[in-house]
């Protein structure tokens, strides 16, 4: 099993990478820390301990509260994508006697902050652990300008974030982590934490989860999980199809997930990137050196996902998730 830690701002594919991790036998996550991202840090906290209720864990791993706030920008959040709780009001389900749900947890997060569990964690297992992150990199940034001795012994990196051959998803040249908290982006890839993997839009949105698919497979399981995945994307996916026009959802963060667990469900190219801190237009921007002769200077500080295999990871996810 591989140690990992989940760095994350639930967010309903957060949520599912979550379920994804947690059900995954390569994985040991031993623990989740939290950012605010796409709701505010509090929600994203209650979000992960309604997760960890739902699984049912009783050896759950260490669930850490982290930053408020990016290090230089105003906190952007999106309820408009995943509803005001992040999790797509999930407040609105009830049973059948007219009971919550999805009832209020009463497991508790850790009083310590995020980046000082993620030093702990990352130099007891040194070598040996990576972090997936999913969120703003606030987290690891602040872990990194903490004891950037300690972070470089992080065995890998996954990161979901970033667009390079794409369109962004905030703005016309922006993925949301990147915009949400591009200094912190910036500390990351100046951190010589190697490897680097980069799971961005390029590849995520060649990654959907369908409306009709996931009900055909909640009707022919019934579980308490299935009943929840389905219950916390109704939201999410009413947006993509008001506003992409496709019933279903990106698998973004559950796919950062994968490509831990297989490294080969994804094609990938060492490169150099570097993202705008400051543009008027462009901040959040991510920028790939693709010249086939570049200085010396920028050698390659990552690796970016360019290609993947999205059946594959699907029947990865359906069948670890959707069971």
């Amino acid at each position: 099993m591989k140690p990992v830690i989940l760095d994350m701002d639930p967010g309903v594919d957060d949520a599912l990478a979550i379920l994804l991790a947690l059900k995954s036998p390569e994985l040991d996550v031993k623990a989740i820390t939290v950012v605010s991202g796409n709701i505010r840090l509090d929600l994203c906290v209650r979000n992960v301990l309604t997760i960890l209720e739902i699984l049912g864990i009783e050896d759950a791993p260490i669930v850490s509260a982290g930053a408020e706030r990016p290090f230089r920008r105003e906190p952007v959040n999106v309820p408009s994508i995943h509803g005001c709780d992040g999790l797509g009001e999930l407040d609105r389900f009830r049973e059948a006697d007219g009971s919550k749900r999805y009832p209020e947890s009463k497991r508790e997060a850790s009083s310590r902050p995020a980046a000082d569990v993620i030093l702990d964690l990352v130099d007891n297992l040194a070598g040996n652990i990576t972090i997936i992150a999913t969120g703003p990199l606030t987290n690891i940034a602040q872990a990194i300008m903490k004891d950037s001795k300690t972070m470089r012994k992080v065995d890998s990196m996954v990161i979901m974030g970033g667009a390079f051959r794409t369109p962004g998803n905030i703005t016309p040249v922006a993925e949301f982590n990147a915009y949400a908290d591009p200094d912190a982006l910036q500390i990351v890839l100046h951190s010589r934490i190697n490897p680097l993997v980069i799971v961005g839009l390029d590849v995520t949105h060649k990654v959907r989860l369908y409306r009709h698919y996931l009900h055909e497979k909640v009707r022919s399981s019934g579980t308490k999980i299935t009943q929840f995945v389905q219950d916390c994307t109704e939201f999410y996916m009413d947006f993509h199809k008001d506003n992409e026009g496709f019933d279903g959802c990106y698998l973004h963060d559950p796919l950062a997930v994968g490509v831990s667990i297989w490294p080969d469900l994804v094609e990938t190219q060492d490169i150099h990137v570097q993202v705008e801190t400051c543009g008027k237009l462009t901040v959040g921007m991510t920028l790939a050196d693709f010249r086939p002769e570049r200085s010396p200077l920028d050698k390659p500080n990552a690796s970016i996902c360019i290609g993947v295999d999205p059946d594959r990871f699907l029947r990865l996810f359906s069948e670890r998730v959707l069971i």
